[in-house]
């Protein structure tokens, strides 16, 4: 079982355990205790932060906004497969004719992050269109992800071209049911990615640390807490 999933069923057991569901509440992936239901009410409208909007690829037309509150910034997007960093059997330059063996942001010793073991997301390179860094987003910054009324939390490991947005790890991919062939897989729309300002997971390798914040985070911007 990939690392990921081991910290999924630990978090998720306690969490479950410490706050009882609704049997109603039907959740195709268990991560944390918001809802994905909740999670997208609270991001049904926009208040555009970026100078513009981002191309989902490069033969698109530029239609996604990076939007705004109080304690997260948000779009919906696509999602493109990122293979890069540490070199796996899922990931390398057979499995990936774009490989690249690094990413913008490396783990606590120095090593690039680990696609195909790390839920994490993609963000644009800084630019006039939209700087990150002064949305309070760095490197190992915690984000929910959703997709089919699933939810999976990750951080901001890697940044792809400054006029693309849409992209994440091979792991998070495989964790929401999308194809993580980074070749052929992919969701060509359908998914919210939601970046939580101010936050950090430490060390950045570790989604057990990034699942608790995210969960904690969530259920306060979702007003549980």
């Amino acid at each position: 079982m990939p690392p990921y999933l081991k910290a999924v069923a630990v978090c998720g057991a306690a969490l479950l355990t410490a706050t009882a569901l609704p049997a109603t509440t039907s959740r195709a992936y268990a991560e944390g205790s918001v809802t994905a239901r909740e999670l997208l009410a609270e991001v049904s409208s926009c208040s555009r932060i970026s100078d513009g909007f981002y191309q989902t690829d490069a033969d698109e037309d530029e239609s996604v906004a990076v939007c705004g509150t109080r304690e997260a910034v948000f779009w919906k997007a696509d999602m493109d497969i990122d293979c890069d960093g540490w070199p796996s059997e899922e990931c390398n330059s057979d499995t990936d004719p774009y490989f690249q063996p690094e990413t913008a942001y490396a783990d606590s010793v120095g090593d690039p992050l680990d696609s195909a073991e790390l839920p994490f997301i993609v963000v644009p390179a800084a630019s006039s269109l939209w700087d990150y860094n002064e949305s309070g987003i760095r490197g190992g910054s915690v984000a929910a992800v959703i997709y089919r009324n699933r939810v999976m939390y990750g951080v901001v490991g890697d940044a792809g071209p400054s006029e693309l947005i849409g992209e994440a790890s091979y792991a998070m991919a495989d964790a929401l049911g999308i194809d993580p062939d980074p070749h052929e897989g992919g969701a060509s729309s359908g998914v919210t990615y939601i970046v939580f300002r101010d936050s950090k997971a430490s060390p950045i390798e570790s989604h057990r640390a990034a699942s608790t914040i995210g969960d904690r985070l969530a259920r306060k911007f979702v007003g549980r807490s």
